[in-house]
């Protein structure tokens, strides 16, 4: 169940859904690979053919950003509600839990995702944390023995967008793992580090105005949630 936005799969799939398919994902030792996807993704994959090709070969494109749903109503679709990656990763993790299932942090400042990991621990009790990580390690065959070596079955890799979709594809034919996810600044926010936006902002889809009165210098990448949408809405016009 996918949307196309410029070019852009987008799955149209609820959190319920998700839950489920990736779950039989991991049962079945079924690798795959989830991307969340913004009105700033769809943009630069426009210039970029490469990370366009990168974005649609993800199992799952999550609808991370409110652009794309007022996007998916635009066209008429069937994406209600944002799956935003920080609240995947908190989904998984609840999930491993449950299911004595296993996940390994890598990214981040050094310092960051122990923090998380504390985080997570505490906020899901049982989860299993088969290792962490700080995204400034170097030596590419270290980090793959070493997640290798903790066998988790969910991986969250946390170097920054698109820096991190393409280390997942590059390295998924050499890890033991099962679910990738690329994660941006999700540890920031888990540790503590960085605030997110109250509850009610969240709610009504404005998170990103919380985030640019909190931080003005993303006034910059906030200017293009119109842009996407005109493009969109042109794009819609002539295809009609």
């Amino acid at each position: 169940m996918k949307e196309k936005f410029l070019g852009v799969d987008v799955s149209s799939y609820s959190y319920e859904e998700l839950k489920q398919h990736i779950l039989n994902d991991i049962e079945k030792k079924k690798q795959s690979f989830i991307v969340a996807i913004n009105p700033e993704k769809i943009l630069q994959a426009q210039k970029d053919a490469g990370l366009l090709m990168l974005l649609n070969k993800a199992t799952y494109q999550i609808p991370d950003g409110v652009g794309v749903l007022l996007a998916s109503k635009l066209y008429g679709g069937d994406i209600s509600r944002r799956v935003t990656g920080i609240d995947m990763v908190m989904t998984l993790c609840e999930q491993a839990a449950a299911l004595d299932k296993s996940v390994f942090l890598y990214g981040a400042k050094p310092g960051i995702a122990d923090k998380a990991k504390d985080s997570l621990v505490e906020k899901f009790p049982g989860l299993k944390v088969a290792g962490v990580l700080d995204g400034y390690e170097k030596d590419q065959d270290y980090i793959i023995d070493t997640i290798n070596e903790a066998k988790p079955d969910i991986l969250f890799v946390a170097l920054g967008s698109p820096k991190q979709e393409h280390w997942i594809v590059d390295n998924m034919d050499k890890l033991d793992v099962r679910i990738f996810q690329g994660v941006g600044g999700s540890f920031d926010v888990i540790s503590g580090r960085v605030k997110r936006a109250p509850a009610f902002f969240r709610k009504l889809g404005m998170e990103w105005f919380y985030r640019l009165v909190t931080e003005p210098w993303r006034f910059k990448r906030q200017i293009k949630l119109p842009t996407f949408l005109y493009k969109v809405w042109k794009n819609r016009r002539r295809r009609r």
